[in-house]
């Protein structure tokens, strides 16, 4: 603890951002906090480039050309009932257990459908090979989902299980960051913003040793998109 020179007395963390705050020239007045309580509130966007605005058909395109191009795999079924099977096929054609953990948000799916694959929901443990979770929203311009943390879709999810497989309806797919930041503060309300938001553009990657590419170095070694059309 220290002093200030009226003899009230302050934390040493107080004193130093005391010091920054002197040493930089910012003052502690209403109208810089007018001025950041403003931006919070607008929400202003930065400078968006031209390619992200483009039609619905072209959109999806681009974020398809784009997640591939990091070792992500797509496929596209034409309605939700479609997809555990879309799943079923997915592991069968990598040679992986028919068993699979699945998010509260995937849970409704019809997975009786596929007598031979055992699914349980929940969150995962180290032992499971793959994980079923919804995406929030996709983004065309980076090739990116974006997951958001919820009752319905345990984070652990999207990280734990060697295999990431992303349900990830049309509509979701936005053309740029500023759109999905824009769709996930509507759906949010006045619930205020999720604990956690996740950027995903491909497996888990790393290239740091000798410039070789190693995947699932820090979570899933294979990303796998279901794209439902409806």
């Amino acid at each position: 603890m220290g002093a200030t020179a009226t003899g009230e007395r302050v934390s040493g963390r107080d004193a130093i951002l005391g010091t920054i705050r002197t040493s930089l020239g910012a003052r502690d007045d209403d109208a810089a906090r007018k001025a950041v309580s403003a931006r919070l509130q607008t929400h202003p966007r930065n400078l968006v480039p031209d390619r992200s605005a483009v039609g619905d058909a072209e959109r999806v395109a681009m974020f398809v050309s784009q997640i591939e191009a990091t070792h992500a795999s797509v496929a596209r079924v034409a309605e939700p009932a479609d997809v555990p099977a879309a799943v079923a096929a997915y592991l069968a054609q990598h040679n992986l257990p028919a068993r699979a953990t699945l998010a509260p948000d995937v849970a409704d799916l019809d997975w009786k459908s596929q007598p031979l694959l055992e699914t349980r929901v929940g969150v995962p443990v180290e032992s499971d090979p793959v994980g079923v979770t919804a995406a929030f929203a996709a983004i065309a311009e980076t090739g990116t989902l974006m997951l958001t943390s919820g009752a319905g879709s345990p984070m652990t999810l999207n990280l734990l299980p060697d295999n990431h497989v992303v349900v990830l309806r049309r509509r979701q797919v936005t053309g740029s960051l500023e759109d999905a930041w824009d769709r996930l503060r509507t759906h949010q309300g006045d619930a205020g913003m999720p604990r956690t938001a996740m950027f995903v553009s491909g497996p888990s990657s790393t290239a740091d040793i000798e410039l070789t590419l190693y995947l699932g170095a820090h979570g899933p070694r294979r990303l796998h998109i279901i794209l439902v059309e409806d």
